[in-house]
């Protein structure tokens, strides 16, 4: 017993090198290291590169260095993902997947293997590897570490994959808009249509290398030792039961700064600008917030709708627009003549600092493609959702912010945006409905409360701690 005590774990972190894994990443091991734990941070070199960029840090920088000042023991390395730094994979994405899957493990694997020889103190015990790699267990098994597999998204998506197979058997895989019965028979989702899969179960063709990818992580994932992930008990109580039968499994979010208030590490991959005093000179309540993320692309034709929807509802906005939203280096993305139009009412800009816009009073509305993240700090700064999901778990998240809490509202039905409708739907969010503001205050608070001394988040993460300990001691 009291060797567990004074068993100090020490966590190789590998978070998938994407801005909306990175973030939470980012946070646990934060957490991780408040709670006693020696972290290695592990990011790819193009990773530091944009984050050095981003908040002109030197080369050598280690971002966690104000978690360090504060006594924590986290530290930081950078590898290759086997791309040179030039590499754009926003334009190459089919090939930096392949990567993933072929050569990243590689390089991984030569660090951890460095790492072990160098004996650090406290020696390496876990390797806690994103859901979404294809190795974590098996460099796991090779230097003999716990296998700590870190889901990113709700546990509703989690258990959707795992039972892929009855998806398969039913008919309801691949069936691309060809199914209209729902599902009722995937263990821990009392009902869910077919149109609210994840996107990678209905496209048409599951022979792509990013299905390849998923379907593989996925894989891997069931074979760690425990999966944490950020989500909370009392949100997802039923599919978090029905993937505990399966595999140890935690829910310890939401993984993010409580404060934000307090200086934080910032994740940002992409520089971002200060908009409060334009926020300041708004009235509470009366700005629309837009940000479809860092990953998803949308087309011409979308960005027009939802332009034409903004100058119907007349709403004042802050709009985050990337460079390459569209999947291109175009750079006309908006219609002639919006931005004068919109002049003083409206504010379009290519990044921001997401929890400091959602956390500012003037803050009313969100109109979102539905990441987890982006969902998460929606409920904990109490701003209702207008809902746009593009792919991957997005179709699902939208399901449980729409139909299952009722926080938010859809900006149309389906994937075609008419304007009007869209304007109408914005116009829904803003003019404070009661409902929505009252479930969402609901919502927050059970945010709230999982996170307390006596939460379920906190008493997870505590559990977690102490099954992972005894499994280090048995290795």
């Amino acid at each position: 017993m009291e060797l567990k005590e004074h068993l100090q774990p020490h966590a190789v972190l590998v978070p998938l090198p994407l801005q909306g894994h990175i973030t939470p990443f980012t946070h646990l091991a934060m957490k991780l290291a408040s709670k006693g734990f020696t972290i290695t941070f592990v990011n790819t070199e193009s990773t530091h590169q944009k984050i050095a960029k981003a908040q002109s840090l030197k080369d050598d920088d280690n971002p966690f260095s104000h978690g360090q000042k504060c006594g924590l023991d986290i530290r930081y390395a950078k590898i290759s993902d086997g791309f040179p730094l030039s590499f754009d994979w926003s334009a190459n994405a089919s090939q930096f997947v392949e990567g993933l899957i072929h050569v990243f493990q590689a390089h991984v694997d030569d660090f951890i293997e460095n790492l072990v020889l160098s004996k650090p103190n406290p020696p390496i015990s876990c390797i806690i590897a994103d859901s979404f790699h294809v190795w974590g267990s098996t460099i796991a098994e090779k230097y003999n570490l716990v296998n700590v597999s870190f889901w990113t998204e709700p546990a509703t998506v989690l258990t959707v994959y795992y039972h892929m197979d009855l998806l398969k058997s039913n008919g309801h895989f691949g069936c691309h808009d060809k199914c209209e019965d729902t599902i009722t028979y995937i263990p821990g989702v009392q009902a869910i249509e077919p149109t609210d899969l994840p996107s990678y179960f209905q496209d048409a063709d599951p022979s792509t290398v990013m299905h390849r990818f998923v379907f593989k992580c996925l894989e891997d994932a069931q074979k760690a030792d425990f999966v944490i992930s950020n989500t909370v008990q009392e949100l997802e109580s039923s599919p978090i039961s029905a993937l505990q039968k399966k595999q140890p499994f935690y829910a310890i979010g939401p993984l993010f700064p409580t404060s934000f208030t307090k200086r934080t590490i910032s994740t940002n991959l992409l520089p971002v600008s200060d908009y409060t005093n334009w926020l300041n000179s708004k009235q509470d309540g009366t700005v629309l917030y837009i940000s479809f993320g860092s990953f998803a692309n949308l087309s011409k034709q979308d960005i027009l709708e939802i332009a034409q929807a903004i100058l119907i509802s007349k709403v004042s906005f802050i709009w985050v627009l990337r460079h390459n939203i569209l999947g291109s280096e175009e750079r006309n993305i908006l219609p002639l003549g919006f931005e004068e139009e919109t002049a003083g009412r409206g504010l379009v800009v290519p990044w921001c600092s997401q929890l400091a816009v959602l956390s500012h009073p003037a803050v009313g509305g969100f109109l979102t493609h539905c990441g987890w993240n982006s969902i998460l700090e929606s409920i904990w700064c109490k701003v209702p959702m207008v809902c746009f999901p593009i792919l991957t778990d997005q179709l699902t998240n939208r399901k449980l912010v729409v139909d299952d809490w009722r926080i938010g509202v859809n900006l149309c039905t389906g994937r075609l945006i008419r304007k009007e409708v869209a304007a109408e739907n914005i116009g829904r969010i803003m003019s404070k409905s009661d409902e929505l503001r009252k479930n969402i205050e609901k919502t927050k608070m059970i945010l709230q409360k999982a996170l307390s001394d006596e939460g379920s988040s906190e008493k997870n993460l505590t559990q977690f701690i102490e099954d992972m300990k005894n499994k280090i001691l048995q290795k």
